[in-house]
């Protein structure tokens, strides 16, 4: 049995493709197809039913699933616990963030959360909210910072993950300040997030079979909210953009509102972490947060 092959096991299970979650997991296709048949030789069973069109779980692998994701976690929690007390590794707090919330939000967050103590050490790891929820899964990280809508629940399983709201933000629909896009026309350019974004997640659930949304077409798409500010700062289409990142561009008026306010979507910012027991300085931290 190898630890690797565990996160293999929730990737291929968050992703249903075996080229998608080896591009994951920074792995050749080939390779990580052994790596699932090895587990699945270890296991004696078969974890997954393959078919042209992806991996799905098969009943024996549903069953293991949530475990295997424990297991992973506690042997990385059981190393940095053995580090920090060994007096091998500072006592390192490790976050995962999407990239908007690492560039805007998280360096004014962790200065107000010390609350005059500083922090021995912190490691920051930025990337989709995808590939952050797969560290914090594995047990990578033992937190992670991302947005959150009320309506749309998370994908993180609620009775193995707990999460405090320690800040707040909204997504507005801007468009370059030297766009001309028709608001009542059939369609209007729009820039997209792909599946891999958190913020995707949210922008689809609020958009999905609302009549009063203009009809939007796609014209370019991608998980990085900063460029997708880049292509309306380009006039290219309108998008669906953090108000704590573009913040100085619609004070410099390079962007501007493409409709109305009733359009905007509140968003929550949390900070995630196991359910279960995490390093010593880790809770220690935990303990200090107050929901907002």
């Amino acid at each position: 049995m190898e630890l690797v092959w565990l996160e293999d096991l929730s990737a291929l299970a968050e992703y249903g493709s075996f080229v998608r979650a080896a591009e994951a997991r920074h792995v050749t296709q080939p390779a990580f197809s052994r790596r699932v048949r090895s587990l699945e030789n270890w296991m004696g069973v078969q974890l997954f039913v393959r078919t042209p069109q992806g991996a799905t779980l098969t009943d024996a692998g549903r069953q293991i699933l949530p475990s295997a994701q424990e297991a992973a976690r506690r042997l990385y929690s059981m190393r940095n616990e053995a580090q920090e007390v060994a007096g091998l590794a500072a006592r390192s707090l490790h976050f995962a963030a999407t990239h908007s919330l690492s560039f805007t939000f998280f360096p004014k967050w962790l200065r107000s959360a010390e609350k005059g103590a500083p922090i021995e050490a912190v490691q920051l790891h930025s990337d989709s909210m995808a590939v952050c929820e797969q560290m914090l899964i594995h047990g990578q990280v033992q937190f992670l910072l991302c947005h959150r809508h009320p309506d749309v629940p998370p994908l993180l399983p609620p009775d193995q993950f707990i999460s405090k709201k320690v800040g707040e933000d909204v997504l507005v629909p801007l468009a370059g300040a030297s766009a001309n896009f028709d608001t009542s026309a059939a369609a209007m350019p729009y820039l997209a997030y792909t599946h891999e974004s958190g913020l995707g997640r949210i922008v689809a659930h609020r958009l999905h079979g609302k009549d009063a949304y203009p009809h939007l077409k796609p014209l370019f798409s991608s998980h990085l909210a900063a460029v997708l500010m880049s292509m309306a700062l380009e006039n290219k289409g309108i998008a669906w953009l953090p108000g704590s990142l573009t913040e100085q561009e619609v004070a410099d008026g390079r962007l501007v509102r493409a409709l109305d306010k009733s359009r905007d979507i509140p968003l929550e910012i949390h900070l995630t972490r196991p359910a279960g027991p995490i390093s010593r300085s880790a809770e220690e931290f935990w303990a200090t947060l107050v929901d907002c």
